[in-house]
This record gives C-alpha cells, sequence and structure tokens, in this order.
C-alpha cells in the first residue's frame, strides 16, 4: 500500500500516456506485441511479488511492475476509443 500511495502520480502519468499513445494510433495489426508485454507485466509482477531482487534495483522493478500494467490498460482504452468513434 505504501507503494502505491508513492508511486500514484506516476501511475496516473502512465495511464494518461497510454491512452494518448492507444487514441493516436489504434489497435494494432499484429497481436504478438501487446501480447509479449502482457507477458513482460506479469513476468514482472511474479518477481516484484517473490522478492527476488533485495534492494533499490528490487523497487525499481516493483515500480516497473507496477506502472506498466497500467500503461497497457491505458493503451487498450485509447485503442478502443478509436475503435468506437472511427466506427462508420
Amino acid at each position: 500500500m505504501l507503494l502505491l500511495a508513492g508511486y500514484w502520480p506516476g501511475l496516473a502519468g502512465a495511464g494518461a500516456l497510454g491512452l494518448l499513445v492507444g487514441a493516436l494510433t489504434g489497435w494494432p495489426a499484429r497481436p504478438i506485441v501487446p501480447l509479449a508485454l502482457c507477458g513482460l507485466a506479469a513476468l514482472l509482477a511474479g518477481i516484484a511479488v517473490a522478492g527476488i531482487v533485495p534492494g533499490l534495483p528490487g523497487l525499481w522493478l516493483e515500480g516497473a511492475g507496477l506502472l506498466l500494467p497500467a500503461y497497457l490498460a491505458g493503451c487498450g482504452l485509447g485503442a478502443l476509443a478509436r475503435h468506437r468513434v472511427a466506427r462508420p
């Protein structure tokens, strides 16, 4: 909870950046990159929960594991909004 309280500006920024990127680019033509990013987010979350990396690098890893899903969710919502608006 303390990590979430400290990273809320980064989470808001990652979500807003994801919304912008998703709205500008739309859905990807091939789903391999989003699937790879989701796999990377799951891997980061697993390593962060396991506590394998101690100290400052562990904090960076936990931060990345917290910010990447917010960015990916923003990208998905932005792409969905672009798809809904551009539909004839």
